[in-house]
């Protein structure tokens, strides 16, 4: 009985330990921390390839949140090599109806791990209100579409965006910023003044 009960303590203390959090907002389970090269190899155990490094930003490809092919920055600032935030493009789309579908999907299930978002703007800015696919993608394409939801948690803040490259490319775009490592960014950005 005496073994029993120890081994049952052993096992509770190992669950504990393996079940405290990060106080850092995470990627994939990863805590947005660390260094560039060991954010590197965490998101290489992930499924992710690496493409290369240029500036301080990390560029890796993968399969994320049930999306094929997505592109993934890593980003740090090259003064202070600590990873602060994570930048994913999804897929690029051709239609309104698969953009948006995209957006909405991605916001649903970010919903439901995050709340309700503390931020939400759905509209277009242009003269009249686009009334099909091709006229709305029109608008996403010379930037008056402004779709884009943000999540403010403990940890960090997590945006949602439709987003574009010039006229050509249409996408979805997802970033997380740590909290813990964006205020030491900032506190070297308020030292070099």
């Amino acid at each position: 009985m005496k073994n029993l009960l120890l081994s049952l303590a052993f096992v509770f203390a190992a669950l504990t330990s393996f079940a405290q959090t990060s106080d850092h907002l995470t990627f994939k389970g990863v805590p947005i921390d660390g260094t560039l090269e060991e954010y590197i190899a965490q998101m290489k155990k992930n499924g992710f390839s690496y493409l290369g490094t240029d500036d301080g930003t990390a560029l890796l490809k993968g399969d994320f949140a049930g999306y094929k092919n997505c592109y993934v920055g890593v980003i740090t600032l090259k003064q202070r090599n600590l990873v602060h935030k994570i930048g994913v493009i999804f897929p690029s789309r051709d239609t309104w109806s698969t953009l948006s579908g995209n957006y909405f999907d991605l916001k649903e299930m970010l919903t439901i791990k995050y709340g309700e978002p503390s931020n939400v703007l759905e509209i277009f800015e242009s003269d009249f209100e686009p009334k099909d696919d091709m006229s709305r993608m029109h608008e996403v394409k010379f930037d008056r579409c402004k779709y884009y939801s943000i999540w403010e948690t403990d940890k960090g803040e997590i945006q949602l965006s439709i987003d574009h490259v010039d006229t050509d490319k249409c996408f979805i775009k997802l970033a997380y910023f740590d909290k813990i490592n964006s205020e030491k960014i900032r506190e070297d950005a308020i030292n070099d003044l």
